[in-house]
This record gives structure tokens, C-alpha cells and sequence, in this order.
């Protein structure tokens, strides 16, 4: 992206954003809350159009299409789950939808045990706790083929032992077959060892580390909630429980995941 500025309505929270993320690379957003990070990776996603500047993702602008969202895969808040699927069946489906397979991907009983959810794998999504909900959003993500993953915290209602093994995951098995990671985080050791470039967030712009004096809870860990259960529905749409997929462009886009083109039409208003 060039240039971008994004706002929601006279409220400005993004100015002047420039990101060049090439592939095989993982890069952590930070900052304190408000600071635009959410807003920079709905811009990537396509949920949100710039005010001002270019977004270039995989090629050409987002775009609300099955081509696009085979290859881009987004965790931000949890979806609406399915009621009549358990956990390993939901991972199934991930799966199933996205044949045939012509990328890494986790097969859903490794996930279920590389996510802990074992005991829990027959069970309702709606009756996990919200740490097991996290953790089932994120395999999620991970049983299907994708070139590009937005996570919005995935940190948040993971105990610091799992937030560890999830960096590995991503900064080692994901990137190194051929993956790229754009995600939002308030915990820098968690970015550090997914091997992430650190891009820091102040009042809506980018900004040097040695320029910005975090405030003392800035990369303070979520409480590990999980053993509280719930049985609402999370509003939302994860893009990687889409059921929508048609056979679309076969195209062979540019290895750099942020550029120049026009900016797209908002393809949904990010909350």
C-alpha cells in the first residue's frame, strides 16, 4: 500500500501508510488501541476502501471474489459458526471447499491435536470456551490452502505456552511453504518469535521504535479465559468459513503483497 489514508467518516485513522510485504514474509502490526491497526488490515482485505491512496494485494486491489479469497485467508472476529457441526466436522468442511488442495494445508486430525481441541473435537463450536474458540478459528485458517494470512490478535485467549508453539507454526511451518503473514498484536514476544518485522503504529502513522514511548501495558498478554464457555453466536464473516467458491481467475500475481494499483470499492465496511 501507498499512500493511504482511511477514516470512518470524519474520524481520520490512518495517514500516510506506506507497507511493502513481500512473500515468505511475516510482519506484526503494534501499537495501543486505536492506533489504526485493524483499519490497516481491513484496507488488505478489501473491507475497507482507502480515503486516499493505493492497496495492492496479490496482484491488483482486493476483490470480493473466489479467486481472491482461496488465496487470502482472514482471522478477526470469530465467525458465525455452523450449529450442526462439531469442530473436526467444521475443519472438514474448511477442507472440502477449497479441492483440490494445491497448497500446504494441515489435515484436520493434526490440527485438532496441534490445537489442543482433542477432547473437545466432537463438541459444538458454541459450547468451546472462547481460548478453545480461538484456537479452532485459527486451524481453521490453516486446513485450507492460502498465499496470504490477515490475523487481527490471534494472540488473544491463548495461554503464553500455546502463543509459542502458534508463532512456530506460523513464522516457521506457514512461511516456509511458501506462506506470507500480515497480523495485529499487542504482544511483542509473541511477533518476535514468529519472526516478525515490527511495524509500529502511533496516532494513526508508522513510526521508529526509538520515536514512540509505549505505555507499560502496551504488549501486556490477554487472561487465558479458557474455562469460560459460551453459547452465542459470534456476528461476523471468517473468510475461511466462505462457502462461496467458483472456479475463478488462474492468475500468477506478483510476489509483492502490497503496491500500487487503484484502490478498490469498499467491499464491506470494517466494524
Amino acid at each position: 500500500m501507498r499512500g493511504v489514508k482511511a477514516a470512518y467518516g470524519s474520524v481520520v485513522v490512518l495517514e500516510d501508510i506506506d507497507l511493502t510485504v513481500s512473500a515468505g514474509e511475516v510482519v506484526a502490526l503494534t501499537g495501543v488501541n486505536g492506533v489504526g491497526k485493524s483499519t490497516l488490515l481491513s484496507c488488505l482485505a478489501g473491507f475497507l476502501s482507502p480515503a486516499e491512496g493505493t492497496v495492492n494485494v496479490l496482484g491488483g486491489p482486493p476483490r470480493d471474489n473466489a479467486a481472491f479469497w482461496r488465496a487470502v485467508a482472514v482471522v478477526a472476529d470469530q465467525p458465525t459458526w455452523y450449529p450442526g457441526l462439531t469442530a473436526r466436522e467444521l475443519l472438514e468442511l474448511v477442507r472440502m471447499t477449497h479441492r483440490p488442495l494445491t497448497g500446504w494445508c494441515l489435515p484436520p486430525d493434526d490440527l485438532i491435536e496441534i490445537f489442543g481441541l482433542t477432547a473437545r473435537a466432537d463438541a459444538s463450536p458454541l459450547s468451546l470456551s472462547s481460548g478453545q474458540r480461538q484456537r479452532l478459528s485459527l486451524a481453521a485458517a490453516l486446513a485450507r490452502p492460502s498465499r496470504l494470512l490477515l490475523l487481527d490478535e490471534p494472540e488473544q485467549s491463548l495461554d503464553a505456552d500455546f502463543r509459542q508453539e502458534l508463532a512456530v507454526l506460523l513464522g516457521e511451518e506457514y512461511v516456509s511453504n511458501g506462506g506470507t503473514v500480515v497480523m495485529a498484536t499487542h504482544d511483542h514476544e509473541f511477533a518476535v518469535a514468529a519472526g516478525a518485522r515490527i511495524m509500529l503504529l502511533s496516532d494513526g502513522r508508522a513510526v521508529e521504535p526509538d520515536d514512540f514511548e509505549a505505555d507499560d501495558g502496551e504488549y501486556a498478554e490477554y487472561d487465558d479465559d479458557a474455562d469460560v464457555p459460551s453459547t452465542e453466536y459470534d456476528e461476523g464473516r471468517d473468510a475461511t468459513l466462505s462457502t462461496e467458491y467458483d472456479d475463478a481467475r488462474g492468475e500468477d500475481p506478483d510476489d509483492d503483497l502490497a503496491g500500487s494499483p487503484e484502490a478498490p470499492d469498499p467491499a464491506r465496511q470494517d466494524r
